[in-house]
C-alpha cells in the first residue's frame, strides 16, 4: 500500500514527507512501546503510535521503517519533526485512535 493511500484512508495529514506517493508499506505495527517495535518490526512496516518523542524517529530509523503514523491528533514537537526530516522518515498524523487507524488500514489490505 502506498503511503498516499494511508493518508487518504486515515484522513491523516503529512507533517514530513514530500516523497509520500512513491513509498510503499506492506505491513503495519501499532505500539507505544519502542522495545516491542524493535523486536517485531520489518523494514517495510508502517509504525502506528500515540507517542511524539524523538525515540519514535530513532527507532524507525534504526529499523529502516519508512513512515510513522501518529494517532489521536497529537501535536508533534518541532524537534521530532526536524529529526524526521533529517532521517528521511515520513511522518503522518491522524485524529483516529490507534485502534481505529489500524482497523481502517487492515480492512483495506495492510497486514499486521
Amino acid at each position: 500500500m502506498k503511503l498516499s493511500e494511508v493518508l487518504e484512508i486515515t484522513s491523516a495529514t503529512c507533517i514530513v514527507g514530500e516523497q509520500l506517493a512513491s513509498i510503499e508499506v506492506n505491513h503495519a505495527f501499532a505500539s507505544d512501546l519502542m522495545s516491542d517495535v524493535l523486536a517485531m518490526s520489518r523494514p517495510d512496516t508502517l509504525l502506528i503510535t500515540g507517542l511524539t518523542t524523538p525515540q519514535i524517529i530513532r527507532t524507525a530509523h534504526m529499523l529502516d521503517l519508512p513512515a510513522i503514523l501518529v494517532a489521536r491528533g497529537k501535536d508533534v514537537p518541532q524537534d521530532v519533526v526536524d529529526l524526521a526530516r533529517t532521517t528521511g522518515i515520513v511522518l503522518l498524523s491522524t485524529h483516529d485512535i490507534v485502534y481505529v487507524a489500524s482497523g481502517k488500514l487492515y480492512v483495506r489490505g495492510l497486514s499486521g
